[in-house]
């Protein structure tokens, strides 16, 4: 590559948009990606993604391989080291794979009285298995942690439930947009009084960001959430569970509280098509609460 050529290369990867579907190229399992994969991730029409990644083989960044009907894309050879200097080279941040036996010990030591050893064990491995299966997730070992100590919780919450305390449970086809929406806004205007969680049918990678702008907006934080499989523990702990698009796929146990929630997937939608989302989960989220506090009175736990 002639040093013109290697200017016009990086002044196409200078586009952030271009530098996310590299990233994304980059970090897949195989260092592929189809652009209908891509533009899902991204949230952009098929179209734009597939204007990007022309210019980008216009230029050599990346190459094309037919596989069938489908063509796959990825770093050119020859683009890789330029790549990785305008991404960071992948060698500086490395990812380890997690430790296992420490997350194990340490939530042993936090539910210690309630699970045995043998038993947080169980769920941290079974936890991690979950997530890995999902394919390539940022902070594995972290959300594993997490993921085992919320099925703990919820295991720990089924088998003695707190009185006065209600549980919400959230679940969605993706866990990445509807049902983080309302289990954010749920835990920001209900604080402690709400018991919050969210689970997906079959759960992305991450939190689309249009949903986290969305809620950054209004001025309610996602915190460190991000896309859980729905699991038995879940939603047996549940008083109430709000389905959103899901079909059958939660089970259906006695005792607690079904609600189904008609709602637009804001997958690749306008913004502002995301913000009439959010905004009717807002209202049926208060009306909800409204339920929630009634049915939980003072008088009634009392009585509890």
């Amino acid at each position: 590559m002639d040093a013109a050529t290697a200017d016009r290369a990086l002044t196409v990867l200078g586009d952030p948009t271009r530098a996310r579907i590299l990233q994304l190229i980059r970090d897949a399992d195989d260092g592929r990606a189809l652009v209908g994969r891509l533009a899902e991730t991204l949230e952009l029409t098929q179209p734009t993604v597939s204007h990007h990644i022309r210019a980008l083989l216009d230029q050599g960044v990346v190459q094309r391989e037919p596989d069938g009907r489908r063509v796959w894309y990825s770093i050119a050879p020859d683009s890789s080291e330029r790549v990785d200097a305008v991404l960071g080279d992948r060698a500086a941040t490395p990812h380890p794979a997690p430790d296992l036996e420490r997350i194990s010990g340490d939530l042993a030591t936090r539910f210690h009285g309630v699970f045995s050893a043998e038993t947080v064990a169980h769920y941290v491995d079974d936890s991690y298995r979950l997530l890995a299966a999902e394919g390539p997730v940022s902070r594995l070992a972290s959300r594993t942690a997490s993921f085992s100590a919320s099925r703990l919780d919820a295991l720990a919450r089924a088998r003695h439930p707190v009185i006065g305390t209600p549980e919400v449970l959230f679940v969605c086809v993706e866990n990445a947009g509807r049902s983080q929406l309302a289990a954010a806004i749920l835990r920001h205007l209900a604080g402690e009084r709400v018991t919050v969680r969210t689970a997906g049918s079959a759960p992305a990678g991450e939190v689309r960001q249009s949903i986290v702008a969305a809620l950054d907006e209004i001025g309610v934080p996602l915190g460190g959430e991000f896309p859980k499989p729905l699991t038995d523990e879940a939603v047996k702990a549940a008083d109430v569970v709000v389905t959103m698009g899901c079909g059958d796929a939660c089970p259906i146990y006695p005792g607690r509280r079904y609600l189904d929630w008609d709602l637009d997937d804001p997958v690749g939608r306008p913004f502002e098509e995301v913000r009439g989302i959010r905004d009717e989960i807002d209202t049926r989220v208060r009306a909800l609460l409204e339920e929630l506090d009634t049915e939980r009175s003072p008088e009634q736990v009392a009585k509890a």
